[in-house]
């Protein structure tokens, strides 16, 4: 319990900070916790405007309990110019995902990831 609040705190501070700038990694990982934990307000400061309204499209589906661990885990990332793609694992999923980041406002925010992209992995 501990271990979650501390962990809460920092995702909090780290979302309402406006100088920091996270890495693909960091982003990919808060991205993916603030979906499936519901947190549609972090979703949406770390996601492009297609990226947020996929999300939403299908969060319901696939919420979780708030108080869950993610057991995030960064498996592979590439970075090419101003795109960034991470494959990650979580406890919620058995199969890992890719997320697609793209540079907006010098920040990386996940964006939609479309059929025709065709990532590394």
């Amino acid at each position: 319990m501990k271990k979650i609040a501390i962990c809460s705190l920092v995702l909090l501070f780290i979302s309402c900070s406006q100088t920091t700038s996270l890495s693909p990694n960091e982003t990919a990982k808060v991205v993916a916790e603030s979906f499936y934990h519901g947190d549609k307000t972090t979703l949406k400061k770390h996601t492009t405007s297609d990226g947020y309204a996929n999300f939403v499209s299908i969060q319901e589906m696939f919420a979780q309990d708030k108080n869950s661990k993610s057991d995030f885990k960064i498996i592979d990332e590439v970075t090419d110019g101003g795109v960034s793609w991470v494959k990650y694992s979580t406890a919620y999923d058995p199969k890992p995902g890719v997320f697609k980041l793209v540079q907006e406002d010098g920040q990386w925010k996940v964006t939609h990831n479309g059929p025709q992209d065709k990532g590394p992995f």
